[in-house]
Parts: C-alpha cells; sequence; structure tokens
C-alpha cells in the first residue's frame, strides 16, 4: 500500500501499542505524585484527553420500552457517514489478559478515517455499525467516546479534529480504564459523565458487601457506614450495576431528545465533525 495515503498498518499499530503500554501504565500511576505529576499532566489535558462512557450494556428502560443509552449510540452513529470499523480492539493483544478476546474492534468516525490502513478493518454503512454496538452491548461492553490524541498517534491521523472514536471496553488491560484507581489531576478530568444520567445506590438492597467498590476503575464508590456511597468521580458506565448481586444500584436517565443533544453538544466540543443535522440545520437557513 502506498506509505502516503495510509497511516501504519496492523502489525506496526500491534507493536506500537505493547512498546507503548509500560509508558502509559507508569504514566498514569505516577499521574498523583508530587513533581511527576505537573510533568505528565500536559499528556492527559483535556480537550485532547477526553472520554464519556455510556453503559450500553446496562437494563435501562425508557417509558417507550427502549434500552435509551443504546439508542443514544445508535442514534450517534447514524449521524456521520465516514465509519471504519477494527477488525479487533488492539488493546485486547496485550499480553497478560485475565478475560478472553471478544474480537469487539473500536469504531473510528470522521473523514480522518480515509488514511487508516486497510489491514486494520473496513468501512462500513450506518446499518453494519449498529449492529457491532449491539454486539458490543450483547457481550456486556461499555461504549467510551473518546477524543485521545494517542488514537491519531497511533494511526497517523493528521486530522484530529475530525477524528472520533468509539471504543467497546472492559477492564482487562483497556488504555482508557487501566490504572485509573490512583489519578493525577488531568486523568481526573478526563472521563466526563454522560449528561443526564445518574447512578444511584438502594440503602435497603444494599448488603456491604463491597463487590461494587472493586468494580469500579476509578474508585468513586466508599463505604460509609453499613451503605456503599457513589462519590462525584463517577463517570456512568454502569460495570458497578453488573457486578451488583443484590441489585442495589440503579441507572436513571433523563428525556432522550435532550439527553441526545447534550451528547452531540459534547461531540461539538471536542471535535469538528460533519454531523447530518448541522449540515441540514445549515441547508435550512441558506436563502
Amino acid at each position: 500500500m502506498n506509505i502516503f495515503r495510509y497511516g501504519p498498518n496492523l502489525k506496526l499499530v500491534r507493536w506500537q501499542v505493547r512498546l507503548s503500554w509500560p509508558l502509559i501504565r507508569y504514566g498514569k500511576k505516577f499521574s498523583d505524585v508530587p513533581v511527576l505529576k505537573w510533568l505528565i499532566y500536559p499528556f492527559f489535558k483535556r480537550p485532547h484527553n477526553e472520554l464519556t462512557s455510556i453503559p450500553i450494556h446496562a437494563t435501562i428502560k425508557a417509558p417507550e420500552n427502549v434500552t435509551l443509552p443504546m439508542k443514544l449510540v445508535e442514534r450517534l452513529v447514524a449521524e456521520i457517514d465516514e465509519i471504519f470499523l477494527m477488525d479487533e480492539c488492539h488493546c485486547a493483544g496485550v499480553k497478560n489478559r485475565n478475560s478472553p478476546r471478544l474480537h469487539i474492534g473500536c469504531m473510528a468516525f470522521g473523514p480522518s478515517i480515509a488514511r487508516i490502513h486497510p489491514s486494520h478493518g473496513r468501512r462500513v454503512d450506518t446499518q453494519e455499525a449498529v449492529e457491532h454496538v449491539r454486539k458490543a452491548a450483547k457481550a456486556g461492553l461499555v461504549a467510551n467516546i473518546a477524543h485521545v490524541w494517542i488514537d491519531a498517534l497511533a494511526f497517523q491521523l493528521t486530522q484530529f479534529n475530525r477524528l472520533l472514536f468509539v471504543c467497546f471496553c472492559d477492564d482487562d488491560q483497556c488504555i482508557y480504564r487501566s490504572f485509573m484507581k490512583r489519578r493525577g489531576p488531568s486523568l481526573a478530568g478526563a472521563y466526563r459523565k454522560l449528561p443526564g444520567l445518574s447512578v444511584r445506590i438502594d440503602p435497603v438492597k444494599c448488603k456491604a458487601c463491597g463487590t461494587c467498590i472493586k468494580s469500579c476503575f476509578v474508585s468513586a464508590i466508599t463505604l460509609q457506614g453499613n451503605t456503599a456511597t457513589i462519590g462525584d468521580a463517577c463517570t456512568g458506565c454502569g460495570f458497578c450495576v453488573n457486578h451488583c448481586a443484590e441489585g442495589a444500584i440503579s441507572l436513571t436517565m433523563e428525556n432522550e431528545e435532550e439527553m441526545f443533544q447534550q451528547l452531540l453538544q459534547r461531540v461539538r466540543e471536542i471535535s469538528n465533525l460533519p454531523l447530518k443535522i448541522d449540515q441540514d440545520l445549515t441547508q435550512q437557513k441558506m436563502p
């Protein structure tokens, strides 16, 4: 393939991930160490390192009996024409995984995908992308809407502002979610909860077993007396809901249309993707 047309191929990107993994790991671990944290700060700060979790795996029902988080992602996917589906998540290839590899790849959106080497996957239409989201949800994964500089660097995508990733993550060897329990000031602001989403714990059902505390990748849950409590650092990923055997944790979400508009606004804040809804509004304003 023409090296000036595409970025690095699958083999090269895999080697990049393997070689950079220790740097990412220790960068995150030292991101809260005095003096060092200010040296590490620029590599993880917003707006070049920002993620929003959408709990597509969670059983949240809207009034119309449709799983709302899933519907939000499906509507977002339908707003962008340029979609590239990876054959596999590159983080899954890192050694010493404790869980099986699911072979569910990330998706890249926007004009920048033209430079992604064909060895990583293929372009897909909206329907294929939606089916992939449903497959990830069925596997119990979280959808992370990511605008992170390391993705652009790995694939050599020059138009960072014209790029967005939707990654489907577990908590085992994830470049985004791993090593986040103790984090510095830049990483603390990297994850932003989806607007309109609330995580609640029923004190009557909670048995203070501590399972949710262990499952929270940002240590946002603590025990206060005999009840687990959700803190402000919660990202709304919903993994704690699935881990609670007592059914004490629930996710609630607001009006679908309001939440979708808030999600679109967040995408606009971190990227310059050509959203169909914006193009339609522009055409309507033209004389």
